[in-house]
């Protein structure tokens, strides 16, 4: 069971138009600050008052846009947030000369402005180049007095918006790389059931072709054994398809002495003759999977491609190690025009993952396949194998 932490729709970016709003609303807060100034603006008159209040609905309005006209925090900024940035810090600097100490308050959210929409690597300067715009206002107006509660006001709540815009951010990168590792399961699953069905489905068709070739040849002279051989190919087709439903699942795990079974029916369907030994203690769960594994690979690609008489399978283990060997007499390669597939790339994959080693190649005129597996390799590594 997985606890959801939180909702990917409350993650800035999932939803640019909720993003947008909660930028808005964090942003319309800020704007309590400026109820002095509308205060003063009651005390104005005539031309005064009018070009006071467009000042005041203009800066407003730059202040939400600004930040507004960002897609999200994690993308580039683009140039009409530079020009409504630009546009505010003229105004946020204008109008504390125009209309007197009240509105040296507008640096302030020049400051929140900067640390919402500059590039990270440029906020610490913009944050500065407020303070020095603070620093050079507050005595020309005359309010030297208020420099320091303005210009620690400015720096305060600019690092408080930088410190908030990278929480933001590592949330967005969070969503991001959850998705990409959502991306990569699913990739891996849709790995693994194609190998599984190139295993199971090679095995099975193989078996099948043989014993219908084998009821043919026998349907003439021998009307009750090729019965036999026809209900053998409906058992194996039926036994087929619960497994390709059981690889689809995920349940499906190859057991050895299974495998060994029917390699012994598909070998003796194609007249081969196989040897079987089996030495030492039994093999873990897991090993003993991977092996079965093996076993159906090594078999299908005999019967497919190597023309053999006879086939010797031989599992042991030691104290350190368990170790499969399949060996035949055939020709050792593939035949003309033969292209080979994915199962032994797929057996190696799952070998390799169990911390083992795979060797395949032509061996004294036949073909020799060896799997060794540590018998100390994780547990996990060779569950994820089987």
């Amino acid at each position: 069971m997985t606890t959801r932490l939180f909702d990917s729709g409350d993650l800035d970016g999932a939803d640019p138009g909720r993003s947008r709003r909660r930028r808005a609303f964090f942003s319309s807060l800020g704007l309590v600050y400026l109820v002095p100034v509308a205060a003063e603006i009651a005390d104005y008159s005539g031309a005064r008052m009018a070009m006071a209040i467009a000042g005041l609905i203009a800066f407003v309005g730059l202040f939400l846009a600004t930040p507004l006209s960002m897609r999200s925090w994690v993308e580039p900024v683009r140039p009409r947030t530079y020009a409504l940035l630009a546009a505010f810090a003229v105004l946020a600097a204008a109008l504390p000369f125009a209309f007197g100490p009240q509105w040296l308050g507008t640096p302030i959210y020049l400051s929140m402005v900067f640390a919402m929409t500059l590039p990270m690597n440029r906020v610490v300067w913009g944050i500065g180049g407020t303070a020095v715009l603070i620093v050079v206002q507050c005595p020309l107006i005359g309010a030297p007095g208020a420099l320091w509660p303005i210009a620690l006001t400015a720096l305060s709540l600019g690092l408080f918006m930088v410190g908030f815009r990278h929480a933001r951010t590592l949330v967005q990168q969070l969503r991001e790389a959850r998705g990409e590792v959502a991306r990569l399961a699913a990739a891996d699953e849709r790995l693994r059931i194609a190998r599984d069905l190139h295993d199971l489905l090679g095995h099975s068709l193989s078996l099948i072709v043989l014993k219908s070739e084998l009821a043919r040849r026998l349907g003439e002279r021998d009307t009750e054994r090729a019965m036999a051989e026809v209900s053998d190919i409906e058992s194996v087709a039926r036994r087929s398809l619960a497994d390709v439903r059981a690889a689809i699942s995920g349940y499906r795990r190859r057991d050895l002495a299974e495998e060994l079974d029917g390699a012994r029916a598909v070998l003796a369907a194609a007249e081969v003759e196989a040897v079987v030994r089996r030495s030492g203690t039994p093999l873990p769960d897991q090993v003993d999977g991977l092996f079965g594994w093996a076993v159906r690979e090594g078999v299908t690609n005999i019967v497919r491609h190597a023309r053999a008489r006879r086939v010797t399978i031989t599992v042991g283990r030691t104290a350190r190690e368990a170790a499969l060997e399949i060996v035949d007499d055939g020709r050792g390669t593939a035949g003309e025009g033969h292209v080979p597939g994915h199962g032994l790339e797929g057996l190696a994959e799952r070998v390799a993952d169990a911390g083992g080693t795979v060797a395949a190649g032509p061996r004294g005129g036949g073909f020799r396949l060896a799997v060794r597996v540590p018998l100390g390799a994780g547990r996990a590594a060779v569950e994820s194998a089987t």
